[in-house]
């Protein structure tokens, strides 16, 4: 065996992850939200990024042009970097004490913002100092404040009164006062304290109601004859019993904002029906618009020492890079976007029984780049339409059944249409529901059925009988 050197030419091809590449993929794959705080981040961080403001770009023209010489004679007098500073603060002050002067009438302009509603603490707090209840503040704050989301006390009233180095009694007291502030539920130590202390909201509701309340786990696995026979009334009574205790709310506190809750969406795309057709914008309105800072991008010109003109350069070439990124952002969201909408058109117009199979490599071929590129544009994103708002992959749907075309959401929806029009005193079982499914060409096993009545949240034969 000879070993030594030798020189070797051969050609391989290599995807080398440039700087800009990973920053345009990064950009690609955040929403309208992300890419906002992503830009103020690098607005921070990049002095050459700034914000464009098209009534001022327009007002700025319009003066270079009216006084040209004005211009030059001022560059003439002072040095690039010369600016007054004092004369600048003072018009700032001026502008805001014009925008927020409440002498202004209907030329005050007010920062948009969006109050958050009280928290279910908050609110429960406000009525204690409201009613100046005789009673310790501490105690009644402390029990507030070991509420849960739903409303639920979290701790005994043992620990509490450990804890506040207070008799039990005193405490009972206390627990009985939270219980009755608004809304009634809050308070309870278990689903049945919850609903039992909501009886009061029923204009009437029948004697054995009271004691109903401690048959829910049964009522839950349907056992209806057992729970009848222990009231000793009958299953029609029992059922009736169950549709007025579903009135009341079993989770008092949830209709309160909660921390750290996502409060609304902003879609990433809105698509508009105009004259029978669908017009596709890309939300982008949250997103500042960049451009060049022009003082910075003189001095490429007018300052020769190294040191300042490379971080000048180096900044410019990032700045020009993430405004490219976002413009291709945009671009690619628009293609992608509009390739859904005319393959779901159908759905779009006619409701979710008619949305068609469809997959990335679908439409990564239409629009002419990878897969990988098309699930990093929808990925986390959101659409609005006239039939409301929806993620992205929502309309990737698997094709399934017999039928070409059909979806699992078409065939969830025929499901539940099927068991709306079912007669309730003879419910069909899943395996009933999966031959009807057949008989419409949507061939599924009764463990398929089983699974999706289960995601929509519909009961089993069982629990959905009348008596």
């Amino acid at each position: 065996m000879r070993i030594g050197y030798g020189l070797n030419l051969e050609q391989t091809q290599k995807l080398i992850m440039t700087p800009e590449l990973r920053q345009a993929i990064a950009v690609l794959q955040l929403s309208a939200l992300e890419l906002s705080g992503y830009v103020e981040q690098q607005m921070l961080e990049n002095p050459l990024l700034d914000v464009i403001d098209d009534s001022a770009d327009k007002s700025a023209d319009h003066t270079q042009e009216d006084s040209p010489a004005q211009e030059k004679n001022e560059g003439a007098e002072e040095g690039p970097w010369d600016m007054n500073w004092e004369e600048y603060f003072q018009h700032q002050e001026e502008r805001i004490s014009k925008e927020y002067d409440p002498d202004a009438g209907q030329s005050t302009r007010f920062e948009p913002f969006l109050a958050a509603g009280p928290s279910l603490q908050e609110h429960l707090l406000e009525q204690i100092h409201i009613q100046k209840v005789p009673m310790s503040q501490k105690l009644l704050e402390y029990i507030v404040g070991n509420l849960d989301d739903n409303g639920y006390l979290t701790l005994s009233l043992e620990e509490i009164g450990k804890q506040l180095q207070l008799p039990l009694e005193e405490v009972e007291k206390g627990l009985a006062v939270i219980q009755g502030l608004d809304p009634l539920g809050v308070g309870a130590r278990s689903l049945e304290e919850c609903l039992l202390l909501q009886l009061p909201l029923l204009a009437e509701y029948p004697p054995e109601l009271p004691e109903f309340l401690k048959y829910l786990e049964d009522l839950a696995a349907g056992r209806l004859q057992r729970i009848a026979s222990q009231l000793k009334i009958t299953p029609s009574q029992v059922q009736d019993m169950a549709d007025l205790i579903r009135t009341l709310d079993p989770k008092p506190g949830r209709s309160f904002a909660g921390t750290g809750e996502v409060r609304y969406i902003v879609p990433d795309v809105v698509v508009e029906e105009v004259e029978g057709e669908y017009i596709i914008l890309v939300n982008d309105v949250t997103v500042p618009r960049l451009g060049i800072n022009q003082v910075y991008r003189k001095a490429l010109s007018q300052n020769n020492e190294s040191e300042i003109r490379k971080f000048v350069e180096q900044k410019l070439n990032a700045a020009a890079w993430l405004i490219r990124s976002i413009e291709q952002r945009r671009l690619t969201l628009y293609k992608v976007a509009d390739a859904i909408i005319r393959r779901q058109e159908e759905f779009l117009r006619r409701g979710i029984r008619y949305l068609k199979p469809l997959n990335l490599k679908d439409i990564a071929e239409e629009i002419g780049v990878h897969e990988s590129t098309v699930s990093r544009a929808t990925a986390n994103k959101y659409i609005q339409t006239p039939r409301g708002i929806f993620e992205f992959k929502f309309f990737f749907a698997t094709g399934l059944g017999s039928e070409q075309g059909m979806t699992t959401e078409g065939i969830k929806q025929a499901l539940k249409e099927i068991i709306a029009a079912e007669d309730p005193k003879s419910p069909y079982s899943d395996q009933k529901l999966s031959e009807i499914l057949k008989e419409k060409n949507m061939e599924i096993s009764r463990r398929t059925v089983a699974k999706y009545r289960d995601e929509l949240g519909i009961p089993s034969t069982a629990l959905r009988k009348r008596y």
